[in-house]
């Protein structure tokens, strides 16, 4: 018999079983780009779906990566810079960001201020993709946004 709180993400919440409704902003935070970005945040899981409120400080984000769930994000605050499928743009506050499956895409908060988003990805895989260099060697960060 299965764990019914068993999650597929280490640190992720299990909906369901008698729970159904869930401050997400308080949720731990976890690692949801371990090897290639700065994204963190609570991650919710139900049986098909994840879904987080995930944060990237300003000047961080991922480097080019993949994964093979498809993706939604929502830009609650601040602006990620796109780059996917030979396109960059600006999503503001307000944009609906979509990554189809195995897309190799990058999302960078630019440097004015911190992004914080909702995320919502199939359970076929994990929060966590695989950068596209095959290097798990570390975030995004622009100039001057380093870690010390």
């Amino acid at each position: 018999m299965a764990d019914a709180t068993a999650t597929r993400n280490k640190g992720a919440v299990k909906a369901g079983s008698g729970k159904y409704g869930f401050m997400i902003a308080e949720l731990d935070a976890i690692e949801a780009g371990t090897g290639y970005s700065t994204s963190k945040g609570g991650v919710l899981e139900g049986e098909r779906m994840q879904v987080g409120l995930i944060h990237k400080a300003r000047g961080t984000g991922s480097r080019m990566h993949s994964h093979p769930n498809e993706q939604f994000n929502y830009v609650l605050q601040g602006t990620l810079k796109v780059e996917m499928d030979g396109q960059e743009f600006l999503a503001p506050a307000g944009t609906v960001v979509y990554v189809p499956p195995n897309m190799v895409h990058s999302m960078v908060a630019t440097p004015e201020e911190d992004v914080v988003f909702y995320v919502v990805k199939d359970l076929s895989h994990g929060i966590i993709g695989k950068a596209a260099d095959g290097k798990m060697s570390g975030a995004h960060y622009d100039p001057g946004f380093e870690p010390d």
